[in-house]
């Protein structure tokens, strides 16, 4: 696990301290030869959503509503970097996608306001629509008399 002192600033009201932070550093996957089968480069970022004591009420109960994958059921944040070559990177890579989830549901969405297309445009619709068949059409066999 690294350690490293700080906190992560969300927003003026809103900072995680870094020892709420699990970073631990994995080798990476893929393909990249000696480097990649070497070197721990890759990061594990782990945020504890649920027992979070920096995060207030509203924004923990969206976070965890969310239907990310990357969300356990015990409300564990897991994150994985490991697009970049080193260590360093990828910390603040992973940082930035934590710091990037949270601030997306700081503000609320407006709901949606069911609405009927127009008379105009279900008529522009379906003229589109005619005219492409008759294009199709055209392309047909033709009858010879």
């Amino acid at each position: 696990m690294l350690k490293m002192s700080g906190a992560v600033i969300i927003s003026e009201d809103i900072r995680i301290p870094l020892a709420e932070i699990e970073l631990s550093a994995v080798r990476s996957q893929g393909a990249g030869g000696q480097n990649v089968n070497k070197v721990a480069s890759a990061i594990h970022l782990r945020f504890d959503i649920r027992h979070s004591t920096s995060i207030p009420g509203y924004v923990r109960d969206r976070l965890l509503a969310l239907e990310d994958r990357r969300i356990t059921d015990d409300g564990v944040l897991i994150i994985k970097s490991q697009q970049h070559r080193t260590q360093e990177r990828n910390r603040r890579a992973a940082i930035d996608r934590l710091r990037d989830l949270i601030r997306s549901v700081l503000t609320e969405r407006k709901p949606r306001k069911k609405t009927k297309p127009s008379k105009r445009s279900r008529e522009q619709r379906l003229a589109g629509k005619r005219h492409r068949g008759q294009i199709k059409k055209g392309r047909g066999l033709i009858e010879e008399d």
